[in-house]
Parts: C-alpha cells; structure tokens; sequence
C-alpha cells in the first residue's frame, strides 16, 4: 500500500488554509489530475463538519470516480478522509494545520490502494512525485488566493 507524509510551510493562517482543503467543488482548478468534485452532503455538527464528497480523477487511458467521507474537527484543527466507494480498496488521509506567526504548518499523510493490482503497482512506481506535485499545488493554490489577506 503506498503510504506517505508530507509538510509544508505556508505563509496563509490555517482558517484560510482548511477553508481552501474543504473545497472539494473547487479542486480541478489546480489539483494535478483532479477531473472533478462534488460535495453530496455537508453537516455541521458543532466542533465537526462531515462531507460527504465525490473526486473523479485520471490521466490518458484512467478515469475513476471514487466517494470519501471528510471530518473537520475544529478543535484539532484537522481533517480525516476515508474511502467509502470507487476505485479505491482504502484511503485514509490526514491533514493537520498549525499557525505559526503569519504561517502556517501542514502536514499531509496519506495511505491507499487501489482495487486494481496493476493500477496499484504502476502508482507505487510515481506515487512519492505525484504527491510532491499535489503538495505543490495546493501551496501555490494557496499563495494564489490568501497571502495577501
């Protein structure tokens, strides 16, 4: 199973920051083989938010739509997402955010497979780049809309 983490010090306040994780609709603007995100539902329950969400991803010849559930918990400053259909046999990821003076500190980890073995071992192969360029393109996301605010 791929499994990895990744931090990133970015110069936004984690509000900002948990606000941009937490718009899934908005994800093909600038995640790297993002083709689409819908939100189905979106409950607030006092100190958690839970979403349940669609992501359809590819690239060439792939193109799958898998269904997450998300919880924000507010007095973590976290968010959870695990699988609940699709292509994907498990999916856990974690985001954690801490403010630092006018940053903040993310630190992202992820663990999946795949139903599909052959998929699977073709994205263990690029799996390390392909998160380094998802990282990068929330930063730069980021950067984009809040450094300023």
């Amino acid at each position: 199973m791929p499994s990895a983490s990744i931090t990133k010090k970015i110069p936004c306040s984690k509000k900002d920051l948990i606000k941009m994780v937490l718009d899934i609709e908005k994800y093909p603007e600038f995640v790297p083989w993002c083709l689409g995100g819908k939100i189905h539902e979106k409950i607030d329950k006092g100190n958690k938010v839970e979403i349940t969400a669609d992501l359809t991803i590819g690239k060439s010849f792939f193109r799958e739509t898998y269904k997450s559930f998300v919880v924000y918990d507010k007095l973590k400053d976290s968010i959870h997402v695990t699988n609940m259909d699709g292509p994907l046999k498990h999916l856990e990821n974690n985001w954690f955010f801490r403010e630092t003076g006018n940053s903040s500190e993310v630190d992202f980890h992820v663990d999946f497979e795949l139903k599909n073995k052959i998929l699977n071992i073709l994205m263990i192969k690029s799996f390390d780049l392909g998160l380094k360029k998802i990282a990068d393109a929330f930063e730069k996301r980021a950067i984009e809309l809040f450094e300023d605010t």
